[in-house]
């Protein structure tokens, strides 16, 4: 079932991308989601409403996480779960940037076992899932070797470098940045950086399907406790994320 999901997922966040695209640098409407949620755009809502249609149609018995849904407890009783961001990274897509993502992910018992991150301006499409290598349009990726944290390139903002997160000393590390969560995991995942590291809560539709796919293309995931994450909670989030590959996980926990 994995596999079929996945072939769903698919299909479905390259369907996701063309939609984007028709609004992506055409002024589309936004709003403001107040607090500290960001904007949202006609066409995240676009995406979200063709997705719900298209996935619950599909496996109509599955619950439902979306950002752009309004959440249910009844999801919590579902054998598994859609959990998806139609548009992540909104601020990029707003910008006129090319670095937002559809992330879609089918979770169970806690577990994402399939997993697509599209990156429609790139035309990219990473996928995972249980069993099996991650790919981007295809072609298996892995994630970098790189043991050493000093000399690292992590992804991460500048918040997550501050003395407080590091009681041994902040490492001397090149720190780079992506607005979306999905696009920094699979760029670890892929080895184009030593990994991704947010020490912040994070919300479940935004690593997801990412998370997953790290996790295919050989690293270790975990939140910035070391513990595994878990995914169709109540509260909808993870203690934040570490994602790269063993030997660098362990420096990195080492140091925090």
């Amino acid at each position: 079932m994995p596999g079929r999901d996945l072939e769903l997922l698919a299909g479905a966040a390259r369907a996701a991308g063309d939609i984007a695209m028709r609004f992506w640098r055409q002024n589309p409407q936004v709003w403001d989601k107040g607090g500290d949620h960001g904007p949202v755009t006609e066409a995240d809502l676009a995406v979200n409403d063709m997705l719900k249609a298209t996935l619950l149609a599909a496996r109509p018995d599955y619950g439902w996480l979306s950002e752009e849904t309004p959440d249910s407890a009844d999801r919590l009783a579902a054998g598994r779960v859609f959990i998806l961001d139609p548009i992540d990274g909104t601020r990029a897509f707003v910008a006129g940037e090319d670095n937002f993502a559809v992330s879609l992910a089918v979770a169970e018992a806690g577990r994402v076992v399939a997993g697509a991150v599209m990156m429609p301006a790139k035309n990219r499409l990473y996928t995972g899932t249980i069993g099996e290598p991650a790919r981007c349009n295809g072609t298996v990726i892995r994630a970098g070797a790189r043991g050493d944290l000093v000399g690292s390139n992590l992804l991460a903002t500048k918040a997550n470098m501050e003395p407080s997160h590091w009681p041994g000393g902040v490492p001397q590390l090149k720190r780079s940045f992506r607005t979306s969560l999905a696009y920094r995991l699979c760029l670890a995942a892929e080895g184009r950086y030593d990994g991704m590291i947010t020490f912040r809560d994070t919300w479940e539709w935004d690593i997801a399907a990412g998370s997953l796919i790290c996790e295919c293309a050989g690293a270790r995931v975990t939140d910035r406790t070391g513990a595994a994450l878990r995914f169709n909670s109540p509260g909808a989030m993870t203690a934040g994320v570490i994602a790269t590959n063993p030997a660098l996980h362990q420096a990195i926990m080492a140091r925090l």
